[in-house]
């Protein structure tokens, strides 16, 4: 019998956005389910059994809930500590299980059934079932449903008026879909749930001035909240001049949303009765949680446990609170006073105290906000499910985050690619030079070089500034202009000199500045009218800046009024450096129906830098929208089987000792004690797998070993030092090449050892013709999970730090991108030294399909932990491993963003 899977345990956001808890059952769950029984109705409780079955014997009892969680499992659903569903399977043979479940009538459509089987379909998986049957009456079309819908290959027969389906639990790319289409379906609607409360409750409400109750009691009133607002004051009969309760169970209407401002150490009791009361979601404004050290994190994590456990979700601790301005709720249920009039951008900040100043710096731009959400210290709403909500909301057309700590990277380069692909996505992530992650906040911190995540984040679509200042830059030109079609660039303007600041600018981002149109210092209206009507005419020309500066004489308005009126029928982005003006003046606002900017507007900035920083920013995320995201090419040498059977041996028997992963580029992190460092033949055996030969090279110790060994490989050979500080580099001196003789090899091997003595390790080797000799590494990212790393192999490189990442798996267009991305990749591209014609151009197509199966699998196989090839030869007849180490370790934890649909777990 297996012990208790505590692994199998998960929180889970049900489709009307509430939350429940799921485990597996045990023997102390006899009461629960006695109970959970007695309330199924007759009807389901006949569709389960195909009989009537009113109460459960006691022999009924102990056989459901005793299982060995191998065979036989089973796994509830709980809401309140209250039992509201049951899966289970049991083996009928070593690879197939028989599965029902039942779900309480009051919880029927809230998508349990569908998360259960997903969880319990993960479970026989890993006990190494690969099917499942079920009997289902054709009445219960619900649950017929429900297998149909999973994603599973499924067969279905039909046998004396029962209807048998059998799912095939091979992962498929179909279940994948579905599974990620249900949770983001469910959380978009945990989200909704928050920012469209019909009431909201403000516990801790307190009549001092300054206070944070007030102030979250105050904010809500004066921001005009379409529903009742509860005041919650142990003894006071009214607060700001509102009827106040002792307590949430007190208030006699329903609570959708509870502001929570008390102490630390009350809030378990007021969460308590805000799970009585049937409360739907919590802000938790108050601080004294994670931030505060170990006794605040185990603080925090009860209040998420007991929060999800009771169906709600948690903002915060410590945060700013939540803000909504769609008129028909004018929810601010945040710290703030400011908050900016109805617009386009949804904002997500964790900082709570930054939160304040950003809803005032976007008032201030004239920009307008759709919603905010200050997660403080992320406990449990995180950004990645404010990127779920945001990509259904029609009401956000572009999207801002500010981040200190990614909780799951992972998801939320996955989700991002999505969004992005439809509605900008701008990041600005702090720590970028330290790695530091804010105390108290749930996540670990980003062992990428900061220039790495860049990447990524480009990868995915996200567009990355370094600063809040850059941020709003860039939000004013998306929210408020059309993208760019291409990176060529219009300039016009009446002061000639700011014009060239302009074209260096554009020339330093990556863009193409046309020549700038002079209209000079005393244009007036009608010149800067001619000019933007020529260059918006001009099919060259992408998008448009102009520069305005004083004159000697009055300024007026008319410049600005041809700006806003061109506008507003571009389809080509106007941006402008206005009397130094930033953000959206009124002289340059379009305004809508309620007095909000419009789109049409022109974003204004005090210096040509920051206009075109910003256009670079929207021309690069404009063109990444438009490119071919590529395809997955098809490998059908793949032998993915034989690879988990070499992967599962090896760490069974643990083939090596472990051994530092040296020169692993994309972890920071100490290569820990679990990881091995397999031996050369197990290395080859499982690269072969995945269709990556490396060139055989024989160990020698002696100048006659070396003969040896060149006559069995055949000449020209090298001898090279295989220890890993030694390794091949361009110029180095760790290698004899081009031995064609006995004589050839004894000199080389001699030379080599009397200046490296043993511990270079060295090896005899076939010599490739020669190339361009780069380096390949790949593995499981701790904070974004697999991760291809690629660079030349040289010392220039190398003290450059000249190395590019993308995630894997990669498509043929990331393989392209990643060989171009490092900055000596014309080294590729172009003739080597001594070639006379194209023939001998480097194969760069071999490398970019060796760069996919190196990610394919690390993709498949999260035990991989660290892949090193090193060097890999590029020439004209192809890409050559010379070299290749490779680590394992087990894979105790599932991955952050595969398996079944769970919410982060709360205690890491």
């Amino acid at each position: 019998m297996q012990s208790y899977p505590n692994h199998w345990e998960a929180d889970v956001v049900l489709t009307d956005g509430g939350t429940a808890h799921l485990r597996p059952i045990s023997p102390e769950d006899a009461d629960l389910l006695r109970d959970f029984h007695s309330r199924l109705s007759p009807e389901t409780i006949y569709y389960r059994f195909f009989a009537p079955y009113p109460k459960l014997s006691a022999r009924d009892v102990k056989r459901f809930t005793t299982v060995d969680y191998e065979d036989r499992v089973a796994l509830v659903a709980t809401i309140s500590g209250v039992m509201v569903a049951v899966v289970r399977y049991d083996k009928v043979t070593p690879e197939e299980a028989e599965v029902a479940f039942v779900v309480e009538d009051a919880h029927q459509g809230r998508g349990l059934a569908s998360v259960l089987l997903e969880h319990i379909g993960a479970a026989a998986r890993e006990r190494g079932v690969r099917k499942f049957s079920a009997d289902v009456l054709p009445e219960n079309r619900r649950m017929i449903n429900v297998f149909r819908e999973a994603g599973y290959t499924a067969q279905q027969t039909f046998d004396e008026g029962v209807i048998r389906l059998t799912l095939d639990l091979a992962p498929t790319d179909s279940a994948q879909e579905v599974m990620r289409a249900r949770e983001q379906r469910a959380e978009s609607r945990s989200i909704a749930r928050l920012l469209f409360p019909g009431s909201v409750a403000v516990i801790g409400a307190s009549r001092t001035a300054h206070t944070i109750g007030q102030t979250a009691l105050r904010n809500l009133l004066a921001g005009d909240f379409q529903g009742p607002v509860y005041p919650v004051h142990p003894e006071a009969a009214a607060v700001a001049g509102v009827r106040a309760y002792p307590s949430v169970l007190d208030i006699p209407d329903e609570v959708d949303l509870a502001v929570v401002a008390v102490r630390a150490d009350m809030v378990p009791d007021v969460v308590e009765e805000c799970a009585q009361k049937g409360v739907h979601g919590l802000v938790v404004v108050s601080s004294g949680f994670g931030e505060s050290g170990p006794e605040g994190r185990e603080r925090q994590d009860a209040l998420v446990n007991m929060a999800r456990a009771a169906g709600m979700r948690v903002v915060g601790p410590n945060c700013l609170g939540i803000a909504n301005t769609d008129p028909s709720v004018s929810l601010n249920a945040t710290l703030s006073p400011y908050v900016p009039p109805r617009g386009p951008i949804g904002f997500f900040s964790q900082s709570g105290a930054l939160g304040r100043a950003i809803l005032q710096r976007v008032a201030e731009r004239g920009m307008g906000l759709s919603t905010f959400v200050s997660a403080g210290n992320r406990a449990d709403v995180s950004g990645n499910d404010l990127v779920q909500y945001w990509q259904e909301d029609p009401a956000t057309e572009v999207v801002l985050q500010y981040l200190e700590s990614l909780g799951n990277p992972r998801k939320f380069t996955r989700l991002a690619r999505r969004l992005a692909q439809q509605k900008p996505v701008v990041a600005v992530r702090s720590g970028g030079s330290t790695q530091g992650v804010p105390t108290g906040h749930a996540a670990g911190a980003l062992a990428l070089p900061d220039y790495a995540v860049t990447s990524l984040f480009q990868q995915a679509g996200v567009v990355r500034v370094d600063d809040i200042t850059q941020l709003f830059d860039v939000a004013q030109l998306f929210a408020y202009q059309p993208l760019p079609n291409g990176p060529r660039v219009g300039i016009l303007g009446n002061s000639d000199s700011l014009g060239l600041l302009v074209k260096d600018a554009c020339v330093r981002s990556g863009l193409k500045p046309h020549d700038p149109v002079d209209l000079g210092p005393k244009a007036a209206a009608a010149d800067f009218d001619a000019a933007l009507t020529a260059a918006l005419a001009d099919d060259s020309v992408h998008s448009v800046v102009v520069v305005f500066i004083p004159a000697l004489t009055p300024i007026s308005g008319d410049v600005a009024e041809v700006m806003r009126a061109k506008a507003a029928t571009a389809d080509k982005p106007i941006i402008t450096t206005y009397l130094g003006y930033q953000g959206l003046p009124e002289e340059l606002r379009r305004t809508g129906p309620n007095g909000e900017t419009a789109r049409g507007s022109v974003p204004s900035y005090p210096a040509p830098e920051d206009a075109v920083r910003a256009l670079a920013h929207a021309t690069r995320y404009a063109m990444w929208r438009r490119r071919d995201p590529g395809r997955h090419p098809e490998l059908p040498d793949i032998d993915g089987a034989r690879a988990r059977e070499i992967i599962d041996r090896t760490l069974e028997k643990g083939d090596d000792a472990a051994e530092p992963s040296h020169g692993v580029w994309f972890t920071s992190e100490p290569v820990h004690n679990e990881e091995t460092a397999v031996s050369t033949d197990t290395a080859h055996d499982l690269l072969r797998c995945y269709g990556i030969d490396v060139w055989r090279d024989i160990p020698v110790s002696s100048p006659e070993a070396a003969v040896a060994a060149a006559e069995e490989l055949g000449y020209p050979v090298v001898v090279k030092a295989n220890a890993p500080d030694l390794r091949l580099r361009s110029g180095g001196s760790g290698i004899r090449a081009d031995l064609r003789s006995p004589a050839d090899v004894r000199s080389g091997f001699t030379a080599l050892y009397d200046r490296l003595g043993d511990d270079a390790m060295l090896v005899v080797q076939r010599m490739v013709v020669p190339g361009v000799p780069t380096v390949v590494r790949a593995g499981e990212n701790p904070s974004f999970g697999s991760v291809v790393g690629f660079g030349l192999g040289d010392v220039t490189a190398e003290l450059l730090d000249d190395r590019a990442f993308r995630l894997a798996p990669l498509t043929d267009t990331d393989a392209s991108d990643l060989v171009h991305a490092v900055r000596a990749a014309p080294l590729l591209f172009g003739l080597p030294a001594g070639a006379t014609s194209l023939a001998e151009q480097p194969d760069v197509e071999a490398l970019e399909v060796l760069l996919i199966r190196v990610s394919r699998l690390v993709d498949s196989f999260p035990e991989v932990a660290h892949v090193d090839l090193d060097p890999v030869i590029v020439n004209a007849e192809g890409a050559y491993v010379l070299g290749a180490r490779l680590w394992l370790r087990r894979a105790s934890d599932v991955r952050p963003d595969s398996g079944p649909r769970r919410l982060r777990g709360v205690t890491f």
